[in-house]
């Protein structure tokens, strides 16, 4: 099997590195990146039996617009996008089964990808025009464990998971920056929760503008539990917190 991957980023870069490692015949188109194997054409991509699509998402429904005019019916193409629903409202005449790898960092660029960083990740797939265990094959080569679950559930879960976090994130550090006695004496704790305040500034705009409606309904259920914990038996609460969130990784 001959893979392709577009964009060379923090997924598309470890995912590259991955499939090298696992000895597949992998090639790339990448505008920020130079190397063997590593292209500028789309054209260099006809003869590959599965693409990744790794751009940025405010990109991403151009690249798959794009690929309609260069590759066969045959070929199965991926999105990594952390958005579902807005790739699916288009049939393509390719194999196109919608993705999303659980993974990454708070950090962005070829430079910062990894070998292993799919490693006991979840990879959801929403695949509304069709499955392929070609792709799941890959998939789970890449040691991730595909999750099929529909667009909207996908969306709906990675604001109260992903953008909504990030949010706060970002909320936080700009709230505490006012005081400065707070950002002086500022120790592990706040450098954990404000972690993914250093998120790649495009994809989180991405985030926030593309799933706004969720994150919205995510802040507000956020606030009703804020209001839980403060109204009763905090003790008892967060013992179960803490036990429910052990239990989630171990």
């Amino acid at each position: 099997m001959k893979i392709g991957i577009i964009g060379l980023g923090l997924i598309g870069g470890s995912i590259f590195k991955d499939l090298k490692k696992l000895d597949y015949e992998v090639i790339a188109v990448s505008n920020s990146q130079n190397g063997e194997n590593i292209y500028k054409d789309y054209d260099i991509l006809k003869t590959c039996n599965l693409i990744f699509v790794c751009t940025a998402m405010n990109k991403t429904l151009e690249v798959l617009d794009k690929l309609e005019e260069i590759i066969s019916s045959d070929t199965i193409v991926t999105d990594v996008c952390s958005l579902k629903s807005f790739v699916c409202r288009k049939k393509r005449p390719y194999k196109f089964i919608p993705s999303h790898p659980m993974a990454g960092t708070e950090n962005k660029g070829f430079e910062n990808s990894m070998e292993g960083l799919f490693k006991n990740a979840k990879w959801v797939l929403t695949p509304v025009f069709g499955k392929n265990e070609e792709l799941v094959e890959i998939i789970t080569q890449l040691g991730a464990k595909p999750v099929i679950t529909t667009p909207e559930k996908h969306d709906e879960a990675v604001a109260l998971i992903s953008h909504m976090p990030m949010l706060i994130s970002q909320a936080l550090f700009k709230t505490a920056q006012e005081n400065k006695l707070a950002l002086e004496i500022a120790s592990s704790g706040f450098r954990d929760m404000t972690r993914l305040a250093m998120s790649n500034p495009e994809m989180a705009n991405d985030m926030i503008n593309m799933n706004a409606d969720n994150i919205q309904m995510s802040i507000l259920k956020l606030y009703k539990s804020i209001g839980d914990l403060t109204n009763s038996d905090y003790l008892e609460q967060i013992n179960e917190i803490k036990l429910n969130r052990q239990s989630m990784f171990i």
